[in-house]
């Protein structure tokens, strides 16, 4: 059986995508942690950058998934949505 996804919900999936870019964004504060601790100088300013990741990319990734699927809803409504085959399993 042959589904298609025809809309995607712009807030709701952009809220998922922004917590999943969070979340990726902590290994940013992997490689902060240690510059703001060893380093002096401009390797701090960088480190204070790094910590700063997590929110940088929740930011960037929910204005930038809103965008994207706010352009897939127009697309699919003129070329038709991902097509997605699945199986009833009993």
């Amino acid at each position: 059986m042959t589904k298609q996804v025809v809309r995607i919900s712009i807030l709701q999936s952009s809220k998922i995508m922004t917590a999943l870019y969070v979340l990726m964004g902590f290994m940013y504060t992997l490689i902060g942690i240690p510059m703001l601790i060893f380093g002096s100088g401009k390797l701090r300013i960088i480190g204070i950058i790094y910590l700063l990741g997590p929110i940088f990319a929740g930011i960037f990734g929910f204005i930038f998934f809103v965008l994207f699927a706010a352009i897939y809803n127009v697309l699919a409504g003129w070329l038709g949505g991902f097509e997605v085959e699945i199986k009833n399993i009993e």
